[in-house]
């Protein structure tokens, strides 16, 4: 398997940059333009009714966990608070990222702040970090948030389902930041005049635990960091289990979102849970579409793209013989098939691929 470096400060990062990769041209399907005008038309209506319901369950299931406390009749309502706690946040700390959640531009900024503080995400450090994400989607040294690597890091994806090496990392950092101190990687993708701001959050953030902490030890319980904290570690396995599809398997170092993309169809529950993000080939082509028209989106385009997966099954079946032999070093992917209507892949795909095409 050739020798990759997926820091930002590393020789694939420089090589990224030399090779055009960096801040490429992306293929983009054809789509009129009053179509796309309609697409991405805000209104604050379905994320405001999603918003209600989310801190609507999350309430009622915390309130439950806390009249049944100690009682291991409380358990599955914690289980169910930590989902939307851990998993939920992480979508809508997502698509606010974005601001096409709602039409109204505080709307968003609200939510992203919560979301951003349950998913222990600094707020600014990852906006910066997303728009890497969608400028260098999987480029190897540019793109901050790869998760399945080659060879994959199995065992941290594994801990991942309990939320340890992801939350521990976004304490750590949180600490580091409140300190003072940005991280090198950090100040390669976050302006110089932003990097104040991350400072000032990680500060209110050590402020809301310390209390909370406390609290805890007042109380001689932990329910209060069962109600804050606890939760990003044991509400993370439904986030894992939907993000790591969105990537993993496919191509690197490609400007063509039909080669390093999956979309999937998935329940009712867990789409509200994921905030249509299933539909991955089409946000990332066309990121300023509002999560509630993806669907929309995915049917007006769907014939240039790869056949979506009919469900997670499927789609771990695919991606999981193919993490299998990235674990043996063998230099492979899954090289996505277009049907016949769907415009061919990008002349430069072999060339700028790195690995082969798994059979």
């Amino acid at each position: 398997m050739a020798t990759r470096d997926y820091s930002l400060l590393g020789p694939n990062a420089r090589q990224a940059v030399d090779t055009g990769l960096a801040a490429a041209e992306w293929y983009h399907t054809d789509i009129p333009r009053a179509r796309m005008k309609d697409l991405m038309k805000r209104t604050d209506q379905p994320a405001i009714r999603d918003t209600a319901i989310l801190f609507a369950c999350m309430a009622l299931f915390a309130g439950i966990g806390i009249a049944l406390w100690p009682s291991w009749w409380s358990a599955p309502f914690w289980l169910a608070y930590g989902m939307l706690y851990g998993s939920a946040m992480d979508s809508r700390w997502h698509e606010c990222s974005h601001g096409t959640a709602f039409k109204t531009r505080p709307y968003n900024d609200w939510l992203y702040q919560v979301a951003s503080f349950c998913m222990v995400r600094n707020p600014v450090s990852w906006r910066w970090s997303h728009a890497r994400h969608h400028t260098d989607t999987i480029i190897v040294g540019r793109d901050p948030e790869i998760v399945a690597m080659r060879p994959p890091a199995l065992f941290r994806i594994v801990m991942n389902v309990f939320g340890i090496f992801d939350a521990w990392h976004g304490w750590t950092r949180m600490l580091y930041n409140a300190s003072g101190r940005i991280h090198p990687e950090e100040a390669a993708y976050i302006p110089e005049q932003e990097q104040p701001k991350v400072i000032r959050v990680a500060r209110i953030w050590v402020a809301i635990y310390a209390a909370t902490i406390a609290l805890a030890l007042a109380l001689g319980s932990m329910l209060p960091l069962m109600v804050i904290g606890l939760p990003r570690l044991y509400g993370a396995w439904h986030h894992v289990l939907t993000g790591l599809m969105q990537h993993a398997g496919l191509a690197e170092n490609v400007t063509d979102h039909r080669l390093n993309s999956r979309t999937v169809y998935i329940n009712p529950i867990s789409r509200f849970i994921y905030w249509n993000m299933n539909y991955h080939v089409e946000h990332h082509m066309f990121p300023m579409v509002p999560y509630h028209r993806l669907p929309d989106l995915h049917d007006a385009i769907k014939h240039d793209l790869p056949p979506a997966n009919t469900s997670m099954w499927e789609a771990y079946a695919e991606i999981i013989p193919v993490l299998r032999r990235q674990l043996a070093y063998e230099d492979v992917f899954l090289k996505r098939d277009l049907p016949a209507t769907a415009k061919p892949y990008r002349e430069d795909f072999h060339s700028a691929a790195l690995g082969t095409a798994a059979e």
